[in-house]
């Protein structure tokens, strides 16, 4: 889809956030194994996608895009799947039944293995390691063996990968995901919490439209879109050699696709014109986002528009402003503008998670809700005045009762973050938060006139 363009066509680029891999002939031999095997999902996938993230841009739906900060090796397992999809459902229904317009809903996951970091070292008590850039590359233990970069990661990664897709397809597809099921997605912790019980009503009304629906003669058994969703995978698109490995040309458009998930985003730290990350995804043609720091230029952003969706296809890209509850109001209005009065049909999503990232007094890194909720409110709001569409959220979450971020429905304190404080990176909302975040989400859109 673009000239001069192929998977390989990065390596003339800066690559940066690449591990260090100690040998190279290991390197290359994983990801010859890896380009070997079959792809994790399908170019016909991605272009479903892109045809619902298209009705995002028009204003006719809206993103949740949700999941690990950075999924473990050690913690894989079905029921973790399940529960993490439990609470993205949940959400899922939250928010279309109360802005009245479809979900799009796309998992962290099946993926997001490895993540960008700010310095190459860290200090664990008094040694120096290499920094834990995720389980696809090294281990999180604070050691020097488990932090040397290992290529088989690589295909670990892709092993549980394969596992996890084939696990959630049977989920949404095998009756988990049936709509007369809501109230058996409500987990204990949240059933017990104000915000578990306002899902009950809603789970509640639902079962009564249901039964409305029958008592008119609308046959809701065999509606597949009552019993059936789709949940779409994601990652950011980090180890270039991982992806090319997984780039496979479609035989039905002849376009080439990323088949190691149905969308890739780039990160704020490698979104630089010339880099290799932005060289690479301007190619493929699945949908594509790209993270937007408080730095970030109208002028960067809209010759970032033009270089990774020249065609201007709706649904291709989508923007996700990652800026911090203090900045991003008047940050992100310049870019809104600039955006909208060129024509560029993008996804416009929040990512109220690492801009709000702070260190505790125990040293953990943490994020509050307030700030989280903080940071939705002024993205909200900068749309609502450049008459523009808030998209939808990308947000860090986990199935599991976790205390991460402070605040929330369980109004967790900095005192309480080592009683459950397990993620291998960076905080995630628990369950009840999730939810929390989805009726404010709701609540805002609708105050505001937007929904």
């Amino acid at each position: 889809m673009a000239k001069a363009w192929s998977p390989s066509s990065w390596h003339a680029f800066h690559a940066e956030q690449q591990p260090q891999w100690p040998d190279q002939g290991d390197l290359d031999r994983a990801l010859k194994q890896i380009a070997s095997y079959p792809p994790l999902v399908f170019a016909g996938e991605a272009r479903s996608l892109q045809a619902s993230l298209a009705q995002v841009a028009a204003g006719n739906a809206f993103l949740l895009q949700a999941g690990d900060c950075a999924e473990s090796f050690e913690e894989f397992s079905a029921v973790n799947i399940r529960e993490k999809l439990r609470v993205i459902l949940q959400m899922s229904v939250v928010l279309t039944y109360s802005l009245g317009v479809p979900v799009v809903k796309v998992g962290r996951i099946a993926g997001q293995f490895a993540k960008p970091r700010s310095q190459p070292v860290e200090t664990v008590g008094d040694r120096e390691l290499p920094t834990f850039r995720g389980h696809m590359i090294n281990g999180d233990a604070p050691t020097e063996a488990a932090r040397v970069a290992s290529p088989d990661r690589l295909v670990q990664a892709y092993n549980q990968s394969a596992a996890t897709l084939n696990l959630l397809r049977a989920f949404t597809k095998g009756g988990f995901a049936d709509l007369g099921r809501v109230h058996a997605w409500t987990q204990e912790f949240v059933a017990s919490s104000p915000e578990g019980q306002r899902y009950q009503q809603i789970a509640r009304e639902i079962e009564n439209a249901l039964r409305f629906m029958r008592a008119c003669g609308v046959d809701t058994e065999h509606n597949h879109q009552l019993h059936e969703t789709d949940v779409y995978t994601s990652h950011e698109a980090l180890l270039l050699g991982y992806e090319e490995a997984l780039t496979r040309q479609d035989s039905l458009t002849g376009g080439w696709y990323d088949c190691s998930a149905h969308m890739l985003w780039i990160g704020d730290r490698t979104r630089s014109l010339e880099s290799a990350h932005v060289e690479f995804l301007r190619g493929v043609g699945n949908p594509i986002g790209c993270k937007l720091g408080p730095e970030a230029s109208p002028e960067f952003v809209l010759e970032l528009c033009e270089r990774l969706n020249p065609a201007r296809l709706p649904g291709r890209l989508t923007l996700i402003s990652r800026m911090g509850s203090n900045r991003v109001e008047d940050a992100l209005r310049p870019l809104l503008r600039a955006v909208h009065e060129s024509g560029h049909p993008v996804v416009w999503a929040c990512d109220p998670m690492h801009g709000n990232t702070t260190v505790s007094v125990s040293g953990r890194k943490t994020r509050d809700f307030n700030a989280i909720t903080d940071e939705i409110d002024g993205f909200v709001r900068a749309h609502k005045a450049e008459g523009t569409w808030p998209g939808g959220i990308h947000v860090e979450l986990t199935g599991d009762n976790v205390t991460e971020c402070t605040g929330g429905a369980d109004k967790i304190l900095d005192s309480q973050l080592d009683d459950r404080y397990q993620t291998v990176c960076d905080p995630r909302l628990n369950g009840r938060q999730s939810l929390d975040l989805a009726f404010h989400v709701a609540e805002k859109l609708r105050s505001t006139g937007l929904a």
